[in-house]
C-alpha cells in the first residue's frame, strides 16, 4: 500500500511523541526533518497577536535550507512574553543538537491554550524521544498528524503524485485544525513535504497561490487564530529537472499542490468543531473581487445560515439577508439564489421550486450555494460548515 502521508515525499522522517503537555497523555509533540536540507517556503497568520513560534519561523525560513520543523500542540506559548520567545528558540536549539544542524535551520510551530508557558523541560525530553523515533515510515508519518491535534477529531493528511520531466514528484501534506479558522493568510497549522527540485522564489509564489485558493477559503468561525502556519518543504530528492522558472512544469506542481491544499481545506471543514455538514459558497455578478470575497464570507459566517444548513432547511431568506447585510453593492432587482441547481430566488422575488427537494440537497454532506448579484462580472467562492449544539459545547468548555 502506498504510504499517504507526510513522509510520502523523498528525502523525509517524521516521529511524534507524548511530552506531557496534554493532561490527556495523548501525543503532543511532533518532528519532521529533512537531512539533507530541503528549500522551504511559509505563510503565516495576519493577526496582530502572534505566538513565540511564529516569530522565530519568521526569522529561520529566511535560512537557505530547513532541515526540521518541531510541532508541539496543548499549549500556543501565545502572549507569554520574553520567557515565551526563550522557549520557542529553546525547542528549536533542542530539535537541531539531535540532528546534528543550527538552531537558525529549524522552523517551529505551536497549538492550544494561549497564555501558558511551554512546560520546556517535559517538551525538550519529548523531543529526543521523538529524534530517536524517526523514519520514513507511513505509520511515522500518522504519528506526527496525530501528535499536532487539539479539538481534531481525527488526524488530516493528503498526498498528490504527478510526472516531471520523468520523475515522479509527490506531494505530502498533514493539517490540524477544527475551530477559530477565519484567516487572511494562512489556516491553524499546515505542513507540506514535496521531493520536488524548485527554486525558493517559486515554491513561495506556489505555496501562497495555493493557500490563497483553499486554506484562505474556509471559514468555521470567523476568527483567525495567533497561530496560524503553513509550511513547505522541498527536498529536490524526486530527480526531476529543477524549476526555475514559471514554465509548464511549475504551472502542473503549482495545480497538484493548490489540489492538495483544498484537500485538506475541505478535511478541515468536515472535521470543524461539531460540524455536520460544509458548503461551497460561490458570488457571481459582483462589481469587484473584493465585493464577491465579502459577500461570500458574510454568507459563510452568517450564523442563522449556518443553523440552517444543520437543520437541512433551504432557508433562502437568510442568505439574502447576509448577502444584503454585506455591505457591498448588488441589485436587488437581479438577485439570484440556487441551492446546487435548484433556484430557489430569481431577480429579486423567490422562485417556484420543490422545497422537499430543496431540503435533500441542504441535508447533503456537502452543497453549494451559488448567489448572483447582478452588478458585474466578478466573482469569488469560500467553504463554510454548519453550527450545532456541540460547537457551543465544545468551545463553552475548553480552557483559555
Amino acid at each position: 500500500m502506498a504510504n499517504e502521508t507526510i513522509t510520502a515525499a523523498k528525502g523525509f522522517l517524521a516521529a511524534g511523541a507524548a511530552c506531557g503537555i496534554k493532561k490527556s497523555g495523548k501525543s503532543d509533540l511532533g518532528l519532521i526533518v529533512c537531512p539533507a536540507g530541503a528549500v522551504a517556503a511559509a505563510v503565516f497568520t495576519t493577526n496582530k497577536v502572534v505566538s513565540a513560534a511564529v516569530q522565530v519561523s519568521k526569522s529561520h525560513i529566511k535560512s537557505p535550507k530547513i532541515e526540521a520543523i518541531v510541532v508541539n500542540s496543548g499549549n500556543a506559548n501565545t502572549c507569554t512574553g520574553p520567557k515565551g520567545l526563550k522557549n520557542a528558540i529553546t525547542m528549536c536549539t533542542k530539535a537541531a543538537e539531535q540532528i546534528e544542524t543550527k538552531p537558525a535551520n529549524v522552523l517551529v510551530a505551536s497549538t492550544g491554550i494561549i497564555g501558558e508557558q511551554l512546560p520546556i523541560r517535559k517538551i525538550a525530553a519529548g523531543i529526543a524521544r521523538a529524534a530517536a523515533k524517526l523514519s520514513a515510515s507511513a505509520a511515522a508519518g500518522l504519528d506526527f498528524a496525530r501528535a499536532i491535534m487539539t479539538t481534531d477529531t481525527k488526524p488530516k493528511q493528503a498526498v498528490r503524485r504527478l510526472d516531471i520531466s520523468g520523475a515522479e514528484v509527490t506531494i505530502a501534506g498533514a493539517i490540524k485544525g477544527a475551530g477559530m479558522i477565519g484567516p487572511n493568510m494562512a489556516t491553524t497549522l499546515s505542513f507540506i513535504t514535496t521531493d520536488a527540485a524548485i527554486t525558493k522564489p517559486l515554491l513561495s509564489m506556489a505555496l501562497k497561490r495555493a493557500v490563497g485558493d483553499s486554506l484562505n477559503k474556509l471559514t468555521v468561525d470567523g476568527h483567525q487564530s495567533t497561530n496560524d502556519t503553513c509550511i513547505i518543504l522541498a527536498s529536490g530528492l524526486a530527480g526531476n529537472r529543477p524549476i526555475v522558472s514559471p514554465c509548464p512544469r511549475y504551472k502542473r506542481l503549482a495545480k497538484k499542490l493548490a489540489e492538495l491544499c483544498d484537500d485538506l481545506a475541505r478535511q478541515m471543514a468536515l472535521d470543524a468543531e461539531g460540524a455536520t455538514r460544509i458548503f461551497r459558497v460561490v458570488v457571481r455578478g459582483a462589481a469587484t473581487k473584493s465585493g464577491a470575497a465579502k459577500a461570500c464570507r458574510a454568507i459563510a459566517d452568517y450564523p442563522l445560515v449556518k443553523c440552517a444548513v444543520h437543520g437541512g432547511d433551504p432557508n433562502w431568506g437568510r442568505i439574502i439577508c447576509a448577502v444584503g447585510s454585506a455591505g457591498v453593492r448588488l441589485n436587488p432587482d437581479k438577485l439570484s439564489c440556487k441551492l446546487d441547481d435548484i433556484t430557489v430566488f430569481r431577480k429579486g422575488a423567490p422562485a417556484r421550486f420543490d422545497t422537499k427537494k430543496a431540503g435533500r440537497v441542504v441535508s447533503q454532506i456537502e452543497h453549494t450555494i451559488t448567489v448572483d448579484m447582478g452588478v458585474g462580472k466578478r466573482s469569488d467562492f469560500c467553504y463554510g460548515c454548519d453550527l450545532s449544539a456541540e460547537y457551543v459545547r465544545i468551545n463553552a468548555e475548553y480552557h483559555t
